[in-house]
């Protein structure tokens, strides 16, 4: 047996001589004295005290194997899936004037037409629900709650066809959180809705000069009150997005929060967001879009020490690529354009065709695949990755097919993420150990 190539080895901080094994494939941790270690380096550990470590992919069999298997795994996924997720753009048109709003270029007031509504539902119950696919919804804008006509329009028929087929459809809304009060959550249950992303930019003096009303009003106490009044009846995420000059004000966000009845139970998760550039922000991604910038990867590591240490949850590090690797991710736009990432809208040569003439095949322009070559392949942050944000590429005028390298981002960061799974997440794994007294672990993610 021999050490997975998707490894990472750090000094254990509280155990001396001993050292912290994390999988970057699997998520999976064990700690391991120094002696042993280097008999594992060496391939000299006896094969029949392996079998823990390789119940969690610590060592492999054959790491060229590994490797190649590694190589396919995207293809692997794409091929099972059964569960089609789509992002819908009801409107360009928004209540806020938020300052990095990535669509400021393009918006216009412009609304989807029930016309191409219904050409949406047709296409997802002709080639997903009544194949036996599931499908989600992200109703997402501009603010999508400008449209609850449109929202029940697609919902309606889509929630009684997945019925009539044995499948299951729901909901999502990526939302400014101004207009989804409690009332508005009652209506919008039955219909199929699950969850909802808000935006909080840190503070209230932060949030409203980042986030205010088109008036030039201040949107923070609105939206902390919906979020009372909603978070009990469905999953809230939310986000904020922090900038190199105030992002060490934003751990009082989450003081904060408490006060108002906004316990981490409440929350499934805070996401913490660089304004990196137009589109960079928590509304668009999850914070894919990451650069290599010293205060960055300061910044990072620090929110989500505090969200942990406060008892909330951040998100989690796992395998996982760019959205426009997955087959079963879609956008369409409020003209019925496609898209494979919610950025990419407003640009029409990255669109991928459209509800009226079907999807193209952009594999080529977009770079699918761009991560198969041995340069990524041998490297052990590849699981984590995968090549990398293709908006990256688009935001740094390079092509789709180049690989957004993240070696010196988790060079900086992937220790201390880690460790403080280690000290905040210990209760829900136990660490596989060699030699040494049991100690927490982090969770596979």
């Amino acid at each position: 047996m021999k050490l997975s190539r998707y490894l990472k080895v750090f000094p254990s901080p509280d155990r001396p001589g001993h050292f912290i094994l994390y999988s970057t494939l699997r998520g999976s941790v064990a700690s391991v004295p120094l002696e042993k270690l280097s008999a594992l380096q060496d391939g000299t550990f006896p094969e029949a005290e392996c079998a823990a470590l390789a119940r969690i992919g610590i060592v492999v069999q054959d790491p060229d194997l590994e490797k190649e298997q590694l190589r396919g795994l995207i293809t692997r996924a794409n091929g099972e899936a059964r569960h089609f997720k789509i992002s819908v753009v009801l409107n360009l048109d928004c209540n806020l004037d938020c300052g990095y709003c990535f669509e400021g270029e393009f918006r216009c007031g412009h609304y989807m037409s029930e016309a191409t509504a219904d050409l949406l539902v047709q296409a997802l119950i002709r080639e997903r629900i009544a194949q036996g696919w599931d499908v989600t919804i992200s109703f997402y804008g501009g603010e999508p709650l400008l449209s609850q006509d449109l929202i029940r329009r697609i919902s309606e028929p889509l929630r009684a066809a997945a019925q009539s087929h044995g499948v299951t459809y729901a909901f999502n809304l990526v939302t400014n959180g101004t207009l989804l009060d409690r009332n508005t959550a009652l209506q919008l249950l039955p219909l199929g809705l699950l969850g909802a992303k808000f935006t909080l930019d840190g503070p209230r003096e932060i949030h409203d000069v980042q986030r205010p009303y088109a008036s030039g009003a201040g949107s923070f106490d609105i939206i902390v009150d919906n979020l009372v009044q909603v978070c009990d009846l469905i999953s809230i995420q939310l986000g904020a997005n922090f900038r190199p000059e105030n992002y060490r004000e934003f751990p009082r966000l989450l003081d904060q929060l408490p006060r108002y009845g906004i316990t981490p139970d409440k929350l499934a998760v805070v996401m913490f967001t660089p304004v990196v550039s137009a589109g960079g922000c928590s509304d668009v991604n999850s914070g894919c879009a990451l650069s290599e910038e010293p205060w960055l990867m300061e910044a990072v590591p620090f929110l989500r020490e505090a969200t942990l240490a406060r008892g909330y949850r951040a998100p989690t590090l796992k395998p996982s690529a760019c959205i426009v690797e997955l087959k079963d991710n879609l956008v369409v736009d409020c003209t019925g354009r496609f898209y494979k990432c919610p950025a990419f809208m407003g640009t029409q040569e990255l669109s991928v065709g459209s509800l009226s003439e079907g999807l193209k095949d952009y594999r080529a322009s977009h770079g699918i695949g761009n991560w198969q070559v041995d340069t990524c392949l041998e490297c052990s942050y590849l699981p984590l990755c995968f090549g990398g944000c293709r908006f990256v590429m688009k935001l740094q005028g390079k092509a789709l097919t180049e690989v957004d390298c993240r070696r010196k981002f988790y060079d900086a960061t992937l220790e201390k993420t880690v460790l403080q799974n280690l000290t905040y997440l210990s209760s829900r794994k136990k660490v596989v150990t060699q030699g040494i007294a049991s100690q927490p672990a982090a969770p596979s993610y």
